[in-house]
């Protein structure tokens, strides 16, 4: 009580809020004259910190108008983890006691702290903490703070738990942000593939974030309101990582670690982890692990050039190589040696593609956005056993069969090679394009495309298009395509007719039931006489 009366006087003297961060000890650790929000420690200069656990600090504060505690200042409490809050009202008037000591400054105030939000809480709760009505100091004195914190903690704890058990993976907030470039269908559509990316990466989203700003910030990305916002969400929602919907710079992922306390990444880090899990085949390691280095040098060198001391000059001379740089010069090594191997597969699938054309036989690439069904078709025309999922880039590795079909006027067979290639997606990283060139290069020399799309989605016009950018970049690209429409049996008899007008000559199949692949064989096979005669 005479900490609260000291306060109130100061407070009503110099006619502002002042704020006291005290610990379980009782001892005074900070004190800064303004509200919580702008007096809040930094967290990492708290001393206790986590999901399941509180700082261990509870806050002081004086309130010159005797209102309840704002909303600001209950963020800030959140995002520091604090035991309790406490808003203390000063009433304007108060005198010293004789002897020392004050009194009458504070009669009133409020308690706030904050709640434990369950998984089944995820979503529906607005506010993730309790204000208590405006009780008098003596009852606020008398409050039993710690037993109070005690409790709260050992619900955290059995929350924390709890989701350990149940979910055993990952917890992803998912992070937009939509530039004046972007139209609103093409902003949403791309969030919706981000959450399908990070389900795929084998991790459950808790909460999609989104902002609209002219341009990114270059520090956060996003503004000083919405870091803060998307920190306390980490705090509430027990999310361990931010994944964000655009490429990031070093920079701004250690400012965004920094504010919100998790691992943050982009969108390029995810799709090379969701490589990295797909990736089956000693190629397919090697061209993700090259991908990987790429992506991660340029992040690398961005911070080591301000630590480097061999650039001469004040402030360069020292004891020599710094960690940074051997990092640097080591990965540097590591991709100069697997970039050497990639070229050797370059020119063995280059030797075998010669032997395939020397015999004559036909190649058809079937390409698409990922997850429309190429893996799919490719087993239903020739049983083949390709793993084949509803996930983004279920399979990675170049898969080639056989397939002979039947010429019904003279009964006679043609064979054609099958290439399942890997799925392309909307702004395809490019550490990625370089490093599965070898792979690519299939697309580049076959006689024929296929571009399966999968109707069922709504974005596949947007799909079709990103598929073109990329084919368009590709060097010799120039065989003939057409296009298959996947997944009829799964949209609405009036969107399958407004794509059959919109593609008259394309082919309209369910790969999964067997439906139109006979119509397929027969185009194919009418490709394949047409250019023997040419």
């Amino acid at each position: 009580m005479e900490l609260a009366q000291r306060l109130g006087a100061i407070s009503q003297e110099i006619k502002q809020p002042v704020s006291v961060y005290v610990n379980r000890r009782g001892q005074i650790i900070r004190v800064g004259v303004g509200t919580p929000r702008q007096t809040q420690i930094p967290p990492l200069e708290l001393p206790r910190y986590g999901e399941k656990r509180l700082s261990g600090i509870r806050c002081l504060t004086t309130d010159l108008k005797g209102e309840a505690p704002r909303e600001s200042s209950l963020i800030a409490m959140a995002l520091q983890r604090l035991d309790a809050l406490v808003v203390l009202s000063v009433t304007g008037q108060g005198f010293a006691k004789r002897g020392g000591g004050v009194t009458g400054y504070i009669d009133t105030g409020y308690l706030a702290h904050l709640l434990p939000q369950s998984s089944d809480d995820m979503g529906d709760r607005v506010a993730d903490w309790v204000v208590s009505p405006a009780v008098a100091l003596e009852d606020l004195a008398e409050e039993a703070i710690l037993d109070l914190v005690e409790s709260l903690e050992a619900e955290f704890e059995r929350e924390f738990i709890a989701r350990q058990v149940e979910a055993g993976q990952e917890r992803v907030l998912v992070m937009g942000l939509k530039t004046s470039e972007l139209d609103d269908q093409s902003f949403a559509e791309g969030l919706t593939e981000l959450e399908r990316l990070v389900d795929s990466a084998g991790a459950q989203v808790l909460q999609v974030m989104q902002q609209n700003r002219s341009k990114p910030h270059p520090q956060t990305v996003v503004g000083e309101g919405k870091v803060e916002e998307l920190a306390l969400a980490v705090q509430t929602t027990g999310a361990n990582l931010v994944v964000f919907d655009r490429d990031l710079s070093a920079a701004q992922v250690r400012n965004l670690e920094q504010r919100c306390g998790v691992r943050v990444i982009d969108r390029t880090e995810l799709i090379l982890d969701i490589f990295a899990q797909r990736a089956q085949s000693r190629a397919g390691k090697l061209q993700v692990e090259l991908a990987q280095l790429e992506y991660l040098l340029p992040k690398l060198v961005g911070r080591g050039q301000g630590m480097s001391r061999l650039g001469g000059g004040i402030g360069t001379r020292g004891p020599g190589e710094t960690k940074l740089e051997t990092e640097r010069r080591t990965i540097q090594s590591r991709i100069a040696k697997l970039q050497k191997q990639v070229n050797e597969l370059q020119s063995h699938r280059s030797r075998l593609r010669n032997q395939r054309q020397q015999q004559a036989v036909p190649t058809v690439a079937i390409v698409g956005y990922t997850n429309a069904g190429k893996s799919t078709l490719l087993n239903a025309l020739t049983q083949a056993d390709i793993y084949a999922a509803d996930q983004l880039f279920a399979t990675l590795d170049p898969t080639t069969r056989r397939l002979s079909l039947l010429d019904p006027e003279n009964q006679t067979y043609h064979p054609i090679l099958l290439t399942d290639t890997v799925g392309f997606i909307h702004k395809l990283p490019d550490a990625l394009v370089d490093a599965f060139r070898a792979t690519l290069e299939e697309v580049t020399e076959a006689d024929l495309l296929l571009q399966v799309v999968d109707l069922s989605d709504r974005a596949w016009r947007r799909q079709i298009a990103s598929v073109a950018n990329i084919l368009a970049e590709m060097p010799l690209a120039t065989a003939p395509m057409v296009m298959v429409f996947n997944k009829i049996d799964q949209v609405p008899s009036e969107a399958l007719a407004a794509a059959q007008a919109d593609y008259p000559e394309a082919i309209f199949l369910a790969a999964a039931q067997g439906i139109g692949l006979e119509t397929l064989k027969k185009r194919l096979l009418e490709q394949i006489l047409t250019d023997l005669t040419d």
